[in-house]
């Protein structure tokens, strides 16, 4: 870090952020990007006269340097940066800067405006692995004899240089989360809002800029993720004055946010990650940002879990369970988890959820016939949850209907015939932190799978006169997933919403992984898993082994593309293997065995992910920190336009070392196709080569049936 009073320079895992504080004014970003390398304050000052654009011949059509939160009385006419007012006055603001306070890998910005009343506080941080994160405060320092100040809205941005020409953001629905879609950076505003009270199943997750053609290992890339499970919005914005930007923020709705005199406003984190040679490297630095966490799981031991959701559904009987935990037990499995209908009244989705007590119906002795047998088979017992949520049909509703999140004189839209509990109201929030701080207790629960069944909608706080609450609930979730966890070391939480929904570095700074989709068809999780990686790391992603048919899509695979497709994320299963084959059972134990002798790399290497130029084959793999050893799958998700296939390219290895590359058991012949056999293919030794060669020049690989996979494992030598 160099700072002169004026400009600050950050640098950190091979990114700097060159910030210009000149004339009292809100930092303006000159440059985000690759490392400038140590610059003198003459060279830092050079490079700011040169950023800083000169006025059009007529004196009226400058091009204004951007803030960090744009304003337009410094002549920024694109989407500003803070949005409100007090009584229809102060919409716009001016904010002078009061205080700069710089460390080797930070900025903290003071700032006022005099005349509305508010002050501005602005973290700026880059990370050890070179993500920029930034957060804005504001604080209405009016008296009390002056109006409240209204926030309508705080975005917060950062720069992209004109030669980012391609857009690429996420979308999707329930079952195929996380879908891609690119187009051309055009001017104007490329706004993504999402205002569904919960992340979304068709969130952004990363808004990114990058040059012409951008892949996975080739282009420059800049992107940027709101680290916010409630409504929030990202934009991408470009002028025709050669200005162009990321930003983003909490959506907040009308009226939503008042602030009193004395009262402030934390914005959500906004990261951005920066990447030189494409989409892996932006995604390496989310990674290894979360991986620096002394909160985050350890990634040498992530258990193998069985889930008993679509082997059971709601239909519990003891003598049943206890047989699949012997299944379980008896391929390797470390964490038994009870799904949905174990609570009163559930026997199916129309009832039950608010009343979190053991149905002592179906269970006289409560649950702990169950976990007693599953600790007894040596894996930790886990349970489902919904907490936000209620069912009209339900004792909590028909006592408490006053605790249902809703607006004016009527109830929402029922989903999955569900209304959202209103955890900003004290007593709600108090009746659910106490049954699940009993029930974690009386279980000596390890583990909660909770889950998140329906968007928000018209949610309103009833004590509150109906106005919109979605924010109040978000941070009410945050802190009862912080008072629990704090009753409970130790205790690991999941992330579901109605699968893949609620997927952020918010909810993640409080559980312990996401279940990826509800979707567990090999194909979709393929391209799902994919995507999801651009910001969580494998040990994140709940991947789990499904029935020989998709429940969700009726497809039929084979267990060697439906467990080679689950190794790459935090292992578990999703079937009834009382009613598995011997066989399968078998070799699902083989699987088992080697996600456990590999899980140490696959959740603490590096994630690669190669641009074959053939749509119908993908690879993809994790290399060791130290580039000793690597796995990587070849997965052919259709047929091919041409047989054979070609080279495939193996990245992210040293260049200068020889690696051993074999094929890896089990599955090894598996779809493999004996037309055209490859000769070292079949020698034990597999094919020695520098990882060069490898990267640029790569080895033939297999001919393969579609919707198959095998796996290569590369070990250096010498």
């Amino acid at each position: 870090m160099r700072h002169d009073g004026t400009i600050v320079h950050l640098r950190a895992g091979g990114v700097s952020l060159v910030l210009n504080c000149a004339d009292a004014k809100l930092p303006r970003a000159v440059h985000w990007g690759a490392d400038l390398g140590e610059l003198s304050e003459a060279a830092l000052a050079a490079l700011v006269r040169a950023e800083v654009p000169p006025i059009a011949p007529n004196g009226t059509d400058e091009t204004v340097p951007v803030a960090l939160l744009p304003e337009q009385s410094a002549g920024w006419l694109g989407t500003p940066g803070l949005t409100g007012h007090r009584a229809g006055a102060d919409f716009s603001t001016a904010f002078t800067v009061t205080a700069l306070h710089a460390t080797a890998a930070s900025l903290t910005v003071e700032a006022e405006d005099a005349h509305a009343a508010l002050g501005l506080r602005l973290d700026v941080e880059l990370t050890d692995s070179g993500l920029v994160r930034q957060r804005a405060t504001v604080t209405n320092r009016a008296d009390a004899d002056r109006a409240p100040y209204t926030l309508s809205g705080v975005l917060l941005t950062l720069p992209v240089p004109e030669r980012a020409t391609e857009l690429l953001t996420l979308t999707g629905r329930h079952l195929r989360e996380r879908s891609p879609q690119r187009h051309d950076f055009t001017l104007g505003t490329h706004l993504r809002e999402n205002r569904r009270g919960r992340t979304g199943t068709d969130a952004v997750t990363v808004h990114v800029a990058g040059t012409a053609a951008f892949g996975f290992r080739t282009g420059e890339v800049w992107g940027l993720h709101v680290a916010w499970s409630g409504n929030q919005r990202s934009l991408a914005e470009r002028t025709s004055h050669a200005v162009s930007l990321l930003g983003g923020g909490e959506l907040l709705l009308a009226g939503e946010l008042t602030l009193a005199a004395g009262e402030e406003y934390v914005s959500p984190w906004v990261y951005g990650s920066y990447g030189a040679s494409g989409l892996d490297e932006l995604s390496t630095r989310f990674h290894a940002y979360l991986r620096a966490r002394p909160h985050h799981p350890r990634t040498d031991d992530r258990p193998v879990t069985l889930n008993v959701w679509e082997a059971v559904y709601f239909d519990h009987d003891l003598a049943r369970l206890k047989e699949l935990a012997e299944a379980g037990a008896e391929v390797g499995v470390e964490r038994f988890v009870l799904d949905d209908g174990w609570f009163r009244g559930r026997r199916n989705d129309s009832a039950g959820l608010g009343d979190w007590y053991v149905d002592e119906e179906v269970w006289p002795d409560g649950l702990h016939p169950l976990a007693e047998h599953v600790r007894g088979l040596g894996m930790e017992f886990g349970l489902w949850v919904e907490p936000e949520m209620i069912n009209p049909d339900s004792d909590l509703a028909r006592a408490h209907p006053e605790w249902i999140l809703a607006t004016g004189d009527r109830l929402p839209p029922e989903a999955r015939q569900q209304q959202v509990l209103d955890l900003g109201h004290p007593e709600a929030y108090a009746y659910i932190r106490d049954r699940l701080d009993a029930i974690v207790g009386e279980y000596a629960l390890t583990y909660l799978k909770w889950d998140h069944n329906r968007d928000l909608i018209e949610a309103g706080h009833s004590a509150a006169g109906g106005r919109a609450g979605v924010h109040a609930q978000t941070l009410a979730v945050y802190r009862l997933l912080d008072e629990l966890r704090a009753r409970h070391p130790g205790l690991e939480i999941e992330s579901c919403s109605s699968g893949g929904g609620r997927v952020d570095l918010g909810i993640l700074e409080r559980t312990d992984r996401v279940w990826t989709s509800d979707c567990i068809d090999a194909l979709e999780r393929q391209r799902i898993q994919r995507w999801t990686g651009l910001l969580l790391p494998p040990e994140l992603m709940g991947s789990h082994v499904g029935s020989p048919a998709a429940h969700t899509t009726g497809r039929v695979h084979r267990l060697d593309f439906r467990a080679g497709t689950a190794l790459f994320g935090h292992f578990g299963i999703e079937w009834d293997l009382s009613r598995a084959s011997a066989e399968d059972r078998a070799e699902l134990a083989e699987w088992i065995t080697l996600y456990k002798r590999l899980r140490g790399l696959l959740h603490g290497g590096v994630v690669v992910r190669g641009d074959h130029p053939d749509p119908a084959l993908w690879v993809h793999g994790v290399v060791a920190p130290d580039a000793a050893r690597a796995v990587y799958a070849l997965v052919q998700t259709a047929t091919s336009v041409t047989a054979p296939v070609g080279r495939v390219q193996l990245p992210g290895l040293d260049p200068a070392a020889e690696y051993r590359v074999r094929p890896l058991e089990p599955g090894r012949a598996a779809g493999v196709s004996s037309w055209m056999p490859l000769p070292w293919w079949g020698d034990a030794d597999g094919v020695t080569l520098p990882g060069r060669v490898l990267a640029e020049a790569g080895v033939r690989a297999p001919t393969m049936h579609p919707e198959r996979l095998v796996l290569l494992e590369a070990e250096r030598v010498g």
